[in-house]
């Protein structure tokens, strides 16, 4: 049998890379929503409604890719519950209108999607679909660190 290279992966590897991909994005639209509906900063609130476009833009490339290969995503069996809980200590924050705590529980949901991003990156991935999973994994970064940014400042202003 021939050795794979990186360009022969095979379909499955790539559909439930992307399909793990789909369902972190869906997580981060979810959250991002509420944050956004629940926030009463202004700043937050539009801050939110942006990743969670951005979120839902990727969703649509992700399975856009999977279309063009003949597949579609594949629905994983269960939900983190890391993510369940991260989700819970959100509307938590959000309830006590607590700045600082509400980014921390946003940028907890961040670590995920950037170690979701940086464990897709190890696959065996089509030069065109690491292209797009590269590009993602730049705005989910770079949006993690934006919302880590805020917590700092929020943690150097008095209540």
């Amino acid at each position: 049998m021939a050795e794979m290279t990186p360009s022969q992966s095979t379909p499955n590897v790539v559909v439930d890379t992307l399909s793990h991909l789909v369902e972190r994005c869906k997580d981060g639209v979810r959250g991002f929503q509420t944050a956004a509906q629940d926030v009463e900063d202004q700043e937050l609130k539009q801050l939110f409604q942006q990743y969670a476009l951005e979120r839902d833009g990727n969703i649509t490339e992700l399975q856009d890719h999977l279309h063009r290969m003949g597949q579609s995503a594949t629905e994983t069996s269960s939900i983190e519950g890391t993510l369940h809980r991260a989700w819970i200590d959100l509307s938590s924050a959000l309830a006590a209108k607590d700045r600082r705590r509400v980014l921390e529980e946003c940028e907890r949901g961040e670590d995920y999607a950037v170690s979701a991003y940086r464990k897709a990156l190890e696959a065996e991935l089509p030069a065109e679909a690491r292209a797009l999973v590269e590009k993602q994994y730049q705005r989910v970064q770079a949006a993690h660190d934006r919302i880590r940014d805020l917590r700092n400042q929020a943690q150097h202003v008095s209540p």
